[in-house]
């Protein structure tokens, strides 16, 4: 289970995006994140979609790993279409009792779990190709100037990346105990959906008991190697902006830029 997570995993495959200073693509991903926010016709979905493979195709991680890794959140995705299917107001085209769908709701729907999944892969690209040491400092370099104003920075970005990189971690703490579980004769799996969901509830107590364990741990290590607040320490590797983040960091403007002026013009 943790391998399909995509968030928090790293894989070398020397693409150029492994090559990116972390700062140029930290500050790309949000540009192409607020535009695809913008999404609401069929032809920006379309150049959204078709740069979101590229840039899939380009990092050379195999589709079967973002294939993979889009499997935990099928409920989520489930969740959200019929959410919007059965309380979106509009034209009905099917209906039993109660239990109405609307031609706006699976528009609606689509357009969600479409947006949702493009989010997802594009966030993953930033995890599957920075090491997360080199995403913390990257993330601490573009928040220095806050520091100014006496805020944590430092401890700030090394939260945000542990959180980050303990995800698979808790989500193989999860199979682990399902495995347990499983060896005692008790399958979740096998069970019926309304069945599996409240199955899942006293999972989570021996869960969080292994998660607080993991952050004493975590947090016992870091004393011990005098981390502190972080201030004024140095690295191995700095980071400098290279001709090529210069050209990707333009490519996200002007993609982002295109998207806009297409919602703009209503096409």
């Amino acid at each position: 289970m943790a391998n399909t997570v995509l968030l928090g995993q790293y894989l070398e495959t020397n693409s150029i995006f492994h090559r990116l200073d972390p700062r140029t693509k930290l500050l790309g991903l949000i540009i192409i994140m607020l535009s695809f926010l913008m999404l609401g016709t069929f032809l920006s979905y379309a150049v959204a979609t078709f740069f979101v493979i590229s840039i899939l195709l380009l990092s050379k991680i195999p589709f079967y790993v973002f294939a993979k890794g889009l499997k935990p959140i099928l409920f989520i995705l489930m969740f959200t279409f019929i959410y919007n299917v059965l309380f979106t107001k509009g034209t009905v085209i099917w209906s039993l009792s109660f239990l109405e769908v609307t031609a706006e709701g699976l528009i609606n729907g689509t357009r969600f779990v479409w947006r949702i999944v493009l989010l997802i892969l594009l966030a993953s690209i930033l995890t599957l190709t920075t090491k997360p040491l080199t995403l913390a400092h990257g993330l601490e370099k573009l928040l220095s100037p806050l520091s100014r104003i006496n805020v944590p920075v430092e401890q700030f970005s090394l939260m945000i990346v542990i959180a980050i990189r303990f995800i698979p971690t808790i989500m193989q703490e999860l199979e682990r105990i399902l495995l347990a579980q499983k060896a005692r004769g008790y399958d979740i799996a096998a069970l019926k959906l309304p069945q599996r969901i409240f199955a899942y509830i006293p999972v989570l107590i021996p869960l969080l008991f292994t998660i607080i364990q993991r952050a004493e741990v975590l947090s016992n290590a870091i004393d011990a190697r005098a981390y502190g607040n972080g201030k004024g320490r140095t690295v191995y590797k700095q980071l400098q902006f290279q001709q090529l983040d210069y050209w990707v960091g333009g490519i996200a403007v002007l993609f982002a830029t295109t998207l806009i002026l297409l919602e703009l013009g209503g096409l």
